[in-house]
């Protein structure tokens, strides 16, 4: 039995390219030191900055507004210079602003070097994206996306659960170890992915789409953004809303919330990859989105459940854990199999912004739902929300043609 677990996990990961694996590696150590964003609502409201929810809200959304347009550069970076000198840029200067912005007490400034801060660190991603599908083929690429997410997500667990213990001795260092973290990665990228070292594996196959328009008049792609958006601004709450619910609402401490949200990543890293290996043969990808959705819009339920606040707490991550992994992976795969190499940064770009429209209205807007009735109302218009995206996703199922990855 064991040796059988054992072949499976070699043969999910078999087959994906080495820069793939250092790109992942990469990501990983950028990634384990991702502390700010999820304590970010709990540092402006707690006893060392003390403002209000709708405070922190917005400087959630201008994290958000940056990110936005930081993708949209990266994006048109990436196809006119290619993503090697977009994602070293970011990950070097990202360090550094988010060391300069722990020493900032000044509310404006939290805003202004927040926004700065995600403006640079977010032009990774769709270069980052764009990296992914150059060094995969097809028939591999909704696996290396996998392992770039499950990177992340082991990250994730590493910072999630460190994070949880700096934050309850010392906000500052949160800012510090992600700075330093940032800085590692750039200088791991430089040595390892220099520009000498790239060969050119440009493919075009026959599952590949020949659309050489641009992305922005491809109107089944601009729906998918749509509902994307949609399904972020639920997705985020784990970042904004709910470590407060948690904290003022269930009276759980910053550990323990740090500890089940590290859960998160774990599951991720544990099934991800053996999932997709099996689900991408079924050629279901559609179906799996709408699954996952669902899933994803059961979880805020349980969270309002009567019952003990630590159990309800887990029960709602785990749910939100796996529709996420059954979810993301083939929101990818449509991406990518809608674009080529000469529009892939485009395609990447608005994929990334649809993210970071969530992140600008969201937290601004749930903050006021919350002010104005509570946290119950907002959760159950987040199940809501998830609901119609698992009808959006069903509406492009009739009418695109999804093509298996």
């Amino acid at each position: 039995m064991i040796h059988r677990t054992l072949n499976l996990y070699k043969t999910s990961f078999s087959g994906l390219s080495k820069e793939v694996w250092l790109l992942s590696l990469i990501m990983l150590v950028n990634r384990s030191g991702t502390m700010v964003l999820p304590f970010l609502t709990l540092y402006l409201t707690g006893p060392d900055m003390n403002r209000s929810l709708s405070d922190a809200g917005f400087v959630m959304a201008l994290f958000g507004l940056g990110s936005v347009l930081g993708a949209f550069i990266g994006g048109k970076l990436s196809d006119k210079s290619g993503f090697y000198k977009v994602q070293l840029f970011s990950l070097f200067f990202g360090g550094l602003l988010f060391i300069v912005l722990g020493q900032i007490k000044s509310f404006p400034l939290i805003c202004v070097f927040t926004f700065l801060l995600s403006l640079v660190n977010e032009s990774f991603r769709p270069a980052n994206s764009t990296a992914i599908a150059y060094f995969s083929g097809v028939e591999n690429r909704t696996r290396s996306y996998s392992l770039n997410r499950l990177s992340i997500n082991m990250g994730w667990a590493v910072g999630a659960s460190m994070g949880g213990f700096v934050a309850a001795y010392n906000y500052e260092w949160l800012f510090w170890i992600d700075g330093i973290t940032n800085l590692f990665a750039a200088a791991l990228f430089y040595f390892l992915l220099r520009p000498a070292k790239l060969k050119a594996r440009v493919q075009q196959t026959e599952h590949e789409t020949d659309i050489r328009h641009s992305a922005y008049k491809d109107k089944y792609f601009l729906a998918f953004i749509v509902f994307i958006s949609l399904f972020a601004m639920g997705f985020f709450q784990l970042f904004t809303t709910v470590p407060n619910y948690m904290r003022d609402e269930m009276q759980l401490n910053e550990p323990y919330i740090g500890g089940i949200m590290a859960i998160n990543g774990l599951i991720i890293v544990m099934i991800e990859m053996v999932l997709i290996y099996h689900l991408e043969k079924k050629n279901r990808n559609m179906d799996f989105i709408i699954l996952g959705l669902v899933l994803c819009a059961l979880a805020f339920p349980i969270m309002l459940l009567p019952g003990p606040a630590k159990l309800m707490a887990l029960g709602m991550i785990l749910m939100m854990t796996v529709g996420e992994v059954i979810t993301m992976p083939f929101m990818n795969t449509y991406w990518t199999l809608r674009s080529n190499h000469s529009n892939r940064g485009q395609y990447a770009a608005l994929y990334t912004m649809a993210w970071g429209i969530s992140q600008v209205v969201g937290p601004y807007v749930s903050a006021r739902i919350v002010e104005a009735s509570n946290f119950q109302t907002l959760y159950l218009c987040m199940t809501l929300v998830f609901l119609l995206c698992a009808l959006g996703f069903q509406f492009l199922k009739r009418e695109t043609r999804f093509v298996k990855d």
